[in-house]
């Protein structure tokens, strides 16, 4: 088990060092820079923010300074942001994108399992047919066309929700229901295929031939095995919900991680958009890394597995 640990977290750095090269160098390779505005900038201060910033040096320089900055945690200061630290600019906006996430996350593991669950015991009933049609359209529909039909229909024409904010919990409502239907219709998806897999499986009619009773039978075979592949997905689906919420922050108006992520592109603001990316990349890295053990803890075959390669 510690010599699995230690080969996700080995992996886990790699990622992290392969990462942040690649997109120093791509900020670098744009044309322009965060300097350029429609009032011309005299040399002097020009040559003077250059000189803060390290735009003087030789690349190699810039990167290995900004390297070694990161490992000692400094993330820089903003480009944009007066005086600001990258790092408290992002503590600043993640606390409401963190509340839509764990939010989106929970419904959308609830949600879709309920749904799969159903369509699997009532497998080709009208239950069934429902929920894969609910499925179908949740992937098909992206995430920001929901959330325009969602502002239009429950908040132009039935005035049930605030088109923008996230102060009060009505708030959550649309933007977690346009955040979380592509991930829901997924897990909806997996639940079901397994659980139809589970139910016509050799130990499950021994069990049943043993006299337990059906709700034994469910929850300590059934829901255990057929939520194995809901938790294979749980990284990618953290991922999904991550990366949406960019667009869903800026179409709902919540000044989250998102909509700041957005900004700090479209100013060019350098060491903004290198301290967000590193930070995405692990907040996903980390949900990968706790989702294998998970697995782990769930499927002990996976340790015996790794143990055999080893």
């Amino acid at each position: 088990m510690v010599r699995y640990i230690l080969n996700k977290l080995f992996y886990m750095l790699v990622s992290l060092f392969i990462l942040i090269s690649a997109t120093f160098f791509l900020m670098k390779a744009i044309p322009g820079d965060p300097f350029q505005s429609e009032k011309k900038v005299l040399p002097e201060i020009r040559a003077r923010l250059d000189e803060q910033y390290g735009f003087n040096k030789p690349l190699y320089e810039q990167y290995l300074k900004y390297l070694g900055n990161v490992i000692h945690g400094d993330l820089g200061i903003s480009m944009k942001h007066l005086n600001q630290e990258v790092s408290d600019l992002i503590l600043k906006t993640f606390s409401a994108s963190l509340r839509l996430g764990i939010v989106a996350i929970i419904v959308s593991i609830i949600v879709g399992v309920l749904l799969g669950m159903l369509a699997a015991l009532y497998h080709r009933k009208l239950i069934d047919n429902i929920a894969m049609v609910l499925a179908v359209l949740g992937i098909a529909v992206p995430s920001f066309v929901l959330a325009a039909l969602l502002q239009y229909f429950f908040a132009f024409k039935f005035h049930m929700f605030r088109v923008v904010g996230f102060e009060n919990p009505m708030d959550y409502v649309l933007p977690v229901a346009a955040l979380s239907a592509q991930p829901i219709a997924f897990i909806a998806r997996l639940t079901r295929s397994s659980m139809l897999e589970v139910l016509h499986a050799d130990y499950i009619k021994t069990a049943k031939a043993k006299g337990l009773n059906w709700v034994t039978i469910m929850f300590r075979h059934v829901v255990r095995n057929g939520i194995m592949p809901v938790i294979t997905y749980m990284g990618p689906m953290t991922a999904n919900i991550v990366t949406g919420s960019v667009v869903i922050e800026q179409v709902f108006g919540i000044g989250g991680i998102g909509k700041q992520f957005v900004e700090s592109i479209t100013n060019r603001d350098y060491t903004l958009i290198m301290g967000i990316t590193i930070f995405y990349g692990v907040l996903l890295m980390l949900a990968r890394f706790i989702t294998d053990l998970l697995y782990v803890i769930v499927d002990p075959r996976v340790k015996l597995s790794s143990r055999k390669e080893g």
